[in-house]
């Protein structure tokens, strides 16, 4: 299968690499002819603002918006979460606006307070999953019809909207391969739907619309990055992202 990776700006180089490592024929796309041919699209993190104004800049948003509604599978990260979202306050520009949810984008604070929590995942099986939270924003408010992946300290930071998938954390900063396999086999039919949420009440919603095992119970005290020993090197190494006590592993990403 052919997925494009938007790269306007943005973690492009480490979805391609993610997408790659199962098979998948992995493409940036640019403009709007890139979309011919694919059969899958991510929108990788990076600057939400930055991004809206070069997907209208390069004339992307409505082919986007256009291929979503007609059934296009779309996988949003980060800013790509916040992109995906019908309802952003104080986006400056028009999102894609396809998933029927409520973001708040940089929920957690600045870069400086960016953290690394353990995650639990149901639809992925196999324990826990890994989030690395870089100025991330959280979902706020879901409609009927969308199903929540997975909850942080009670707010969900992952859903799912049919072919549709967003998180707030950068799977592609990780080794783990297991929420990009997730987001494939939704293109082949090979994951269905386990826990629909309900309405778009506020946060309290959460607390007992979702089963109890998509709660991220060891997350009550994330990791703050700043107070962690240093992480391992990024896979590429030609991109720089080190960890120290002082510099988070993606911020250079998020900001190119």
């Amino acid at each position: 299968m052919k997925i494009g990776v938007l790269a306007l700006q943005g973690a492009v180089t480490e979805h391609i690499g993610m997408l790659s490592a199962l098979d998948a024929e992995a493409v940036p796309v640019r403009l709007p002819s890139e979309l011919d041919g694919l059969d899958a699209l991510v929108i990788p993190g990076g600057e939400s603002t930055t991004i809206s104004k070069l997907l209208s800049d390069y004339g992307l948003t409505e082919p986007i918006r256009k291929l979503a509604q007609q059934g296009f599978p779309l996988f949003g990260t980060c800013a790509g979460l916040v992109l995906l979202a019908k309802k952003v306050p104080n986006l400056e520009m028009e999102p894609i606006g396809v998933m029927d949810i409520e973001v708040k984008r940089n929920a957690f604070g600045r870069q400086v307070d960016s953290f690394e929590a353990d995650l639990q995942i149901p639809a992925l099986d196999n324990g826990t999953f890994h989030g690395i939270f870089i100025r991330a924003p959280i979902i706020e408010k879901a409609e009927r019809g969308v199903e929540i992946l997975c909850q942080l300290n009670g707010r969900p930071v992952a859903v799912r909207q049919g072919k549709l998938l967003a998180c707030a954390f950068h799977p592609e900063l990780t080794d783990d391969l297991r929420f990009h396999r997730y987001f494939l086999d939704l293109l082949t039919g090979d994951r269905s739907s386990n826990n629909p949420a309900s309405h778009s009440e506020p946060l309290a919603f959460y607390h007992s619309e979702p089963s109890a095992s998509c709660h991220s119970e060891e997350a009550e005290r994330p990791k703050n990055l700043s107070q962690n020993k240093p992480r391992k090197q990024a896979r590429d190494p030609s991109l720089s992202l080190r960890m120290t006590r002082q510099h988070h592993p993606g911020d250079d990403i998020c900001k190119r």
